[in-house]
C-alpha cells in the first residue's frame, strides 16, 4: 500500500520542464521590431540564424520579440560578444512597442551591456533595487559586482528570475541584481540589435509554480 501510494504521490507532481524560445533553427515564435524596416521592409534584418545560433548583428537597431507573454518565470540566456566588447539586453515584462524615443519598448531591461551586465534599466517599468535606499532617482540601477562576467568571445549565462512582482539576475553563477515591486508582472520577452554583434546559443524559459 505504501509503495502505491508513493507511485501515485510520484505521477501527481509536475515537474516544471524548460523550454527552448529559440530552437536552433529559425526565429519561430519571434517577431522584430526596426524602425529602419519601416520604410525599407527589404532592408537588413538585424536578427538571423547562422550556424545553430541566433545572432543580433547590431544593426540597424530594433528588438526581437516573443509572440507570447510569460510571467512567473526563470529565463537562461547563453551569450558571448564575438567579435568586441559592445551592448546589447534582454527585455522582460515587454509591452507597448516604441514606448520610449519611437525604439525602445516598454519593459524592464537587464543589461548586457559589456562591463554592465546584470544592471536594470526602468524602461517605462519600475522596480526597487534590494538594499537600495530612498526612491529611484534614475534610469538605471547598477548590479552587485564588477567581475562575474566572462572576457569577450567566452559564453556568459545570464539567469533572470521574474516571480509576482520581483526580478533577481545571475551572471554566471553570481547573484548580481535583485528587485521587488516592479509595476509589472507578465509580458513579452526581447532581446536588443543595440550597435554590436551578439551570439546567443540559449535562450530557455522554465515556468515558476
Amino acid at each position: 500500500m505504501g509503495l502505491l501510494l508513493a507511485v501515485l504521490t510520484l505521477n501527481m507532481v509536475q515537474v516544471a520542464v524548460p523550454v527552448a524560445l529559440f530552437d536552433g533553427k529559425s526565429l519561430a515564435g519571434w517577431h522584430m521590431d526596426v524602425p529602419a524596416l519601416d520604410d525599407d521592409p527589404d532592408g537588413v534584418k538585424p536578427f538571423v540564424v547562422r550556424g545553430g545560433m541566433l545572432v543580433s548583428l547590431g544593426t540597424p537597431p530594433g528588438h526581437l520579440i516573443t509572440d507570447a507573454s510569460y510571467q512567473d518565470y526563470r529565463l537562461v540566456v547563453e551569450y558571448r560578444f564575438s567579435g568586441e566588447a559592445g551592448n546589447c539586453g534582454v527585455l522582460v515584462h515587454t509591452s507597448t512597442p516604441r514606448f520610449l524615443g519611437n525604439m525602445l519598448p516598454k519593459s524592464l531591461e537587464v543589461q548586457m551591456m559589456s562591463g554592465n551586465g546584470g544592471d536594470f534599466y526602468q524602461l517605462g517599468e519600475t522596480i526597487t533595487q534590494r538594499g537600495a535606499s530612498g526612491e529611484n532617482t534614475g534610469r538605471r540601477l547598477p548590479n552587485f559586482t564588477d567581475d562575474s562576467e566572462k572576457p569577450v568571445g567566452e559564453w556568459n549565462r545570464l539567469v533572470i528570475e521574474c516571480r509576482k512582482d520581483t526580478v533577481k539576475v545571475w551572471m554566471n553563477g553570481d547573484l548580481v541584481n535583485d528587485g521587488t515591486g516592479c509595476s509589472a508582472v507578465k509580458g513579452q520577452i526581447a532581446l536588443q540589435s543595440e550597435g554590436c554583434e551578439v551570439e546567443f546559443r540559449k535562450v530557455e524559459l522554465t515556468k515558476l509554480g
